[in-house]
């Protein structure tokens, strides 16, 4: 076994998840994701937590979702049996590994945005525990950022493997930002686009649950915005439902979006849209900051992490990104797109630029001062 897995594994148990022994823990596995779940297994062996392992397949969702679909049948509301497992649940780690990136490519919109719809509860159960999400570099994700295997896995692990403490002290000149700030606006080619922050919590999001982070890797630092006015290009391509969709634009007013178009997948931005009326209003902003991700790879786990990249997402608002007794945007998707600001971009805070094409002013950036 390559060391890097077995690395992978321990930051994954000890720095991301904070496995204490007495954990029960539930393992998704990817198809192609049995290293690393051997990895995690012995880890989670040796920290005395209590293992269960899951298998998790795009194929298999895909011949579930068709079946149900072709017998036009509705989906039972949060099944009895996962929620009870759930709310047993202290730490769940998904390994994301798959042999087809777009496995469910051609399961209907409205078929996905039903299914997540009937699960809302359960999503909140598995959002209740320690949770984190990574991945084990496999042939397909190589296949899918058009680089070969071997050079896949360095470019992996070089996100992965980072000094996370290092990189949580430098976020937090962000997160004391965004925390203080009221107002955010964004200005770069086809984009004008103004939010408002005022009350939020921002996340520093170092790879680790103590930090209110579930993704390994991280490397961002993100807040849930709201009454959003003006317009947006997400113009790094991306796939999304299993089709690729390009430059896509928002019209926002009033917090809603008011018109979308897109060079390619129109379509899949519609549906995402009609899921639901939270769907229509931002759930999150977030600034990239993880450096160690250097190239897009139609991953959006690395790439809204890149450095010189912020992103938006449509849909559901994290819960540590807002007070006490309020519940924000709530929806049953949650849609992240990129964009590029490493030129001809600036980020402000009530009025004071803050990011200018790509580096904060506490790197140095004269221009962001």
């Amino acid at each position: 076994m390559d060391d890097r897995i077995r690395e992978h594994a321990t930051v994954l148990v000890d720095w991301s998840a904070r496995v204490e022994a007495g954990d029960n823990v539930v393992l998704s596995v990817g198809p192609d994701a049995h290293e690393l779940a051997v990895a995690v297994a012995e880890r989670l062996g040796e920290r005395g937590a209590n293992l269960l392992a899951t298998y998790s397949s795009g194929e298999i969702t895909r011949a579930y979702l068709r079946a149900h679909d072709a017998q036009d049948r509705e989906f039972s509301e949060d099944p009895s049996h996962e929620r009870a497992l759930l709310e047993e649940t202290d730490v769940y780690l998904s390994l994301g590994g798959g042999r087809n990136t777009s496995a469910t490519a051609d399961v209907p919109g409205d078929v996905r945005s039903g299914y997540r719809r009937a699960r809302s509860e359960i999503r909140e159960a598995r959002y209740d525990t320690r949770w984190v999400s990574t991945a084990h570099p496999t042939r397909a994700l190589a296949q899918q950022a058009d680089m070969a295997y071997a050079e896949y896995q360095d470019f992996a692990y070089d996100a992965i493997l980072r000094d996370w403490e290092s990189l949580a002290d430098e976020m937090a000149h962000m997160k004391e930002l965004l925390d203080d700030g009221s107002t955010v606006r964004l200005v770069s080619e086809g984009t004008d686009l103004t939010m408002r922050i005022d009350g939020r919590t921002a996340v520093n999001s170092a790879a680790s649950v103590a930090y209110d982070s579930h993704n390994l890797p991280s490397g961002e630092v993100f807040t849930a915005p709201a009454g959003t006015e003006g317009e947006v290009t997400f113009d790094v391509p991306m796939t999304l439902r299993g089709e690729t969709v390009r430059n896509v634009r928002l019209e926002f007013a009033d917090g809603d979006v008011v018109d979308y178009d897109a060079d390619q997948g129109a379509s899949v931005i519609g549906d995402i849209l009609d899921a639901d009326d939270g769907a229509r209003r931002l759930g999150e902003l977030g600034i990239g900051m993880n450096r160690g991700i250097d190239r897009y790879t139609d991953n959006i786990l690395f790439d809204e992490k890149m450095g010189d990249t912020v992103h938006l997402a449509l849909g559901r608002a994290y819960d540590a990104c807002l007070p006490a007794g309020e519940s924000g945007n709530d929806s049953a998707v949650h849609v992240d797109m990129i964009t590029d600001v490493s030129e001809n971009s600036r980020l402000e805070i009530d009025g004071e630029v803050v990011q200018q094409n790509g580096r904060f002013r506490w790197e140095g950036n004269s221009d962001a001062e």
